[in-house]
This record gives C-alpha cells, structure tokens and sequence, in this order.
C-alpha cells in the first residue's frame, strides 16, 4: 500500500498507542476515591502538556470527540452570545464549519459575508471584517489544497471592531508552529488523528472571554462548554501524539516537502495538461492537482488497484460527482475540477512510496480520459 491521504487521517503513532494502551482502564475522572483521583490527574497532565505545546492556558483546553464538535462548540456557541446576528467566514470552509455556518442562517436568521479566495484558495479580501459580526471563522489551512491562510491578519482586522474569531486549525496543528495566545483567536479547534493520535478525540481552545454560549447541557464537564465523561486513554494518547509532533515538525516538514515537491515535478514531467491548485504559502504534504478530461473517480479506483490511495477533489451528492466547493470558490472550471486529485504526504510517505506513484501516474490518468470526459 502506498498512502497518500494523510489530510483525511495519519496512522497513529506508537507512543500515542502506548500511551492509549497504559490508560485504557482509567475510570471515570470524576469520581472521587483513589482510582478517580488516578486518573483525574492523567487527565490534568494531559491538558497542561497540551496547553504548554499551543500556547494556552490548562483551563483553555476543552476535550471534545472531534474536531467537528469543536467547530460547532464554537461557532454556534460564539453566535449564541453575541447580540448581533453577521457572520464572517469564507466559501472554503470544511463542512464541520461550512455547515454550521448555513444553519445558522437557514434556522436562526443569521446573515453571512463571505470573504472572497483567490485561484489558490488564499483568502484575498479582508475588508468584510471592518463591520461588526457575531463571529468570524476562518480555517488556517485549507483541508483539500493546503492553501495557509492570513490568519493573523484576518484576527487583526476582526479584533478591531470586536468581533471574535474562531480558527478551524484542524490540518495546520502538528504541521505548523500554532501559539494561541501570540496568535489572539478567541477559539481554535484541533483533532487528535491528524497528527497521529486516535480517532475519535480532538480539543478545542477557548479563551475565558468572551466564550461560546454552551450548546450541550448535563455535567458541567470542561467548563460547562462540552458536558459529558472525557475519555481519559484518548485525551493522554493525543497529548502523546500532539508532542512527538511539535518536537519533530521542522525535521519532518523539511523532508515531506523536498518529497512533495519531488512528486510534483515527476508528475508534470509525466502527464500532459495538469493544473496545479496548491500553492504557498501551504502545508509541507498537500498537492492538490486537477486532470482536464479525466474523472476523479476513475483515477481514484485506477489508483487504488495499483495499490495506491488517495482522494479526490469532488463531492458525491446522491450519486453523482461533481466539483468540491473549494474549487468552485478559486474559479475552476467543472471539466476542470472534476478531474482533481489531493495527494497528502505524511511522516510514513517514503521515496519509494513517490517514486512508484510517479511511475504509475501517467498510465491512470491516459486510462482515465480515455474512459471520461474528452
């Protein structure tokens, strides 16, 4: 198997499987004789380490199952406790935000801005941020091209007309340098399996003010903001995974992008008619690419009988693909974007790994228009 969609998830590292496994009989953190106290405090531990590697304080961290829960945490949350009713986001969004966002409009009367992208994914115009919003969300890394997005300047502009922020930094924890404070969001949401921790678990960083209104009630666990018993195994697993990390990010960043950049050039040099849609500033391991005349699909399953997996840049709605909303959003064109691969590098990607894909391209991408759209 040669695994080329370490966006969608990276296989767990072992010190997070250790540290799952030491943990895995902890009882219920609330209880309050010896065993709870036991594993209250690995608990505890696990939220300052995480709190210490982004730059948060320990009662900042609030455990949640996903990063999609920590998106809504916050979205609706930060909504519900403002007066206003504008939000700001833009049209890129991963559903976990994107969703919520239409919600909030469809059943709440919210209204949305969104700020416009370039051919690249990069957001291009910040000026909707001057007026006042109940929230503004932006995520720091596109999910399907990479594209890192001015998040800084995006938190600059909103603070200056008091409008909170809240940061879907799923792709970007683990593979970029993130300081929560120094960065000034007000939210930020991270999930545990996209740098090598379980499926399953993610955290979500709240400030004390302002913060989200709480949408889930019973237990008054992690603030009142997100009730309920927290897996204890799993949150010290992701406090595991989340430090190997940070400690090895420069080193691995370095050597994923020399690989990406390889496989991108093999792939031009191979295949005529490609369209790169990644570009900087962006992740070390996404190349996002579309093949005009061929079907996302038919790569993807051409791929996968050669032993190679991958994803495309289509959506599937009742049966039928079409382009992704992120490639709508830059301007592709459908013949165009319903032809796009994502290929995501990780820290298991080897050189074999690029040079079999790179071998084998050509070959899937000819079979494929053949069979598609010319």
């Amino acid at each position: 198997m040669h695994y080329f969609d370490h966006a969608a998830t990276t296989p767990m590292r072992q010190a997070a499987i250790d540290a799952w496994v030491r943990h895995s009989q902890a009882v219920n953190p609330g209880g309050q004789y010896g065993s709870g106290r036991r594993a209250r405090s690995v608990l505890d531990d696990a939220r300052e380490q995480i709190a210490g590697i982004m730059g948060a304080e320990p009662i900042e961290v609030i455990f949640t199952a996903s990063g999609t829960e920590a998106d809504n945490i916050a979205i609706h949350g930060l909504y519900r406790a403002s007066e206003l009713s504008r939000i700001v986001s833009t049209p890129i969004e991963h559903p976990a935000v994107k969703e919520v966002v239409e919600h909030l409009v469809a059943e709440e009367g919210a209204e949305a801005v969104l700020l416009p992208v370039d051919r690249h994914s990069h957001v291009s115009d910040l000026s909707a941020l001057d007026v006042p919003a109940a929230v503004a969300t932006c995520m720091y890394a596109n999910n399907e091209t990479g594209a890192i997005q001015p998040i800084p300047e995006i938190i600059a502009r909103a603070a200056a007309v008091g409008t909170p922020v809240h940061v879907d930094a799923v792709q970007a924890v683990g593979r970029v340098p993130i300081h929560f404070h120094d960065l000034g969001a007000t939210t930020l949401a991270s999930s545990a399996h996209k740098y090598g921790g379980p499926r399953g678990v993610g955290f979500l960083l709240a400030k004390r003010s302002p913060a989200p209104t709480a949408i889930l009630h019973g237990g008054g666990q992690e603030r009142g903001i997100r009730p309920g018993t927290v897996d204890v195994a799993s949150a010290a697993a992701m406090a595991a995974a989340l430090q190997e990390a940070v400690d090895e990010m420069v080193a691995a960043n370095g050597r994923i992008s020399a690989l990406r950049d390889e496989l991108r050039e093999r792939i031009l040099a191979a295949v005529d008619d490609v369209r790169v849609n990644t570009a900087e500033p962006a992740l070390p391991g996404h190349l996002h690419l579309s093949f005009p005349g061929a079907d996302g699909d038919s790569m993807i399953m051409l791929l996968d009988s050669l032993g190679v997996e991958a994803a495309t840049g289509s959506a599937c709605s009742s049966g039928v693909s079409r382009m992704s909303h992120v490639l709508e959003a830059m301007g592709v064109a459908d013949a165009e974007g319903i032809g796009s691969l994502r290929f995501t590098l990780g820290r298991t990607t080897t050189a074999e790994d690029v040079e079999y894909l790179a071998a084998h391209i050509a070959e899937v991408v000819e079979k494929a228009r053949r069979a598609g759209l010319r």
